[in-house]
């Protein structure tokens, strides 16, 4: 009898633990290495001390992909300009003039919010108080977590990126080329910079293009007859010959028709690619989820909340455009 009850008394003292929210020391009726604080709400996992080795590795490797987007955006803005003016100015001034408007703007609109997507603070989670019992009320660590890597508190809004060393508020993920976080801070910002940058490469692709047919040496009479003499079967060997013409003809481009013809490679490529990261980001906005919140919610049966009020959400518009023209709409009708 003596033993059983001194086995008893030891399964209930390994089952009494410490809240790390309240500090209040809770008795578990059975083993579980996740439990939630009565009182504060806190969720406590295990506690292990976790120490990531290689965040110096990933943070010289965002600033190199930084350096090159940034310079790579430059030499986009510098060598489309020196490429591109001469011609736009000897169709006419007025061409002209508007081309460097629009490229100035563009650029500056460009660089402006790739800086400030990359270089702001993601989203730090609001400091709280923790720890202590007559400090933490009740319900005030509801569903946080402790993160392990920071030593602090994690709210359920929150996700801690390891390539930052931080706790990011509403992360959606991290992007190495900006070489931050996209969260709550930064996101509209992000948005913004794939629109400028999007419109900015098709606008790049469509001068380059425009300019170096100006400038591209002319192909040999007899492949341009061959190709208007074409028919529905396609003749290969003649459409060879006109590929051939056209590269032994770019041999003979000068430097100018050489830039133009990267720029006008190189600015669809990141069109293309940016479309569709851009695509991809107002559809999760569109749900009300971050990617993050997408990739959890994944296989569950959670109800998405698909509408259009969550992008004019994101955008800061309290109300829908839907709901606006609709009060627009009564009150004509009341004034009538």
């Amino acid at each position: 009898m003596a033993e059983l009850t001194e086995f008893v008394t030891e399964v209930a003292e390994e089952h009494e633990t410490t809240c790390w929210g309240c500090g209040l020391r809770l008795l578990l009726p059975s083993y579980s290495p996740v439990f939630k604080c009565g009182w504060c709400g806190a969720v406590t996992k295990p506690n292990d001390k976790k120490c990531d080795k290689y965040l110096w590795w990933r943070c010289l490797r965002d600033r190199c992909l930084v350096s090159i987007l940034l310079g790579f955006i430059l030499f986009v803005i510098c060598g489309g300009v020196w490429a591109v003016y001469p011609i736009v100015f000897s169709i006419g001034y007025f061409c002209g003039i508007f081309h460097s408007i629009l490229t100035a703007i563009l650029s500056i609109t460009t660089v402006s919010m790739f800086s400030l997507s990359a270089f702001r603070c993601a989203g730090k989670p609001p400091l709280i108080e923790w720890g202590s019992y007559p400090v933490v009320g009740k319900g005030h660590l509801e569903n946080y977590t402790f993160c392990h890597y920071c030593s602090k508190p994690k709210s359920p809004r929150a996700h801690h990126c390891r390539s930052c060393g931080m706790c990011v508020l509403d992360m959606d993920h991290h992007c190495p080329f900006i070489g931050n976080c996209v969260g709550a801070a930064n996101h509209r910002h992000f948005i913004a910079f794939l629109i400028s940058a999007v419109i900015s490469t098709v606008y790049v692709s469509i001068m380059s293009a425009y300019s170096a047919l100006h400038i591209w040496p002319p192909l040999p009479r007899h492949s341009l007859y061959r190709l208007r003499g074409i028919n529905s079967d396609l003749d290969w060997r003649t459409l060879k010959e006109i590929i051939y013409s056209v590269v032994n003809s770019a041999m003979f481009l000068s430097t100018r028709g050489l830039i133009l013809v990267y720029l006008f490679l190189s600015s669809v490529s990141v069109e293309i690619g940016l479309s569709v990261l851009l695509w991809q980001q107002l559809y999760y906005i569109y749900e009300g989820k971050t990617y993050l919140g997408h990739l959890s919610s994944q296989g569950s049966d959670e109800g998405g909340g698909k509408d259009c009020k969550n992008i004019f959400r994101f955008l800061g518009c309290p109300y829908s455009v839907s709901r606006y023209l609709h009060t627009r709409r009564s009150t004509k009708k009341l004034k009538r």
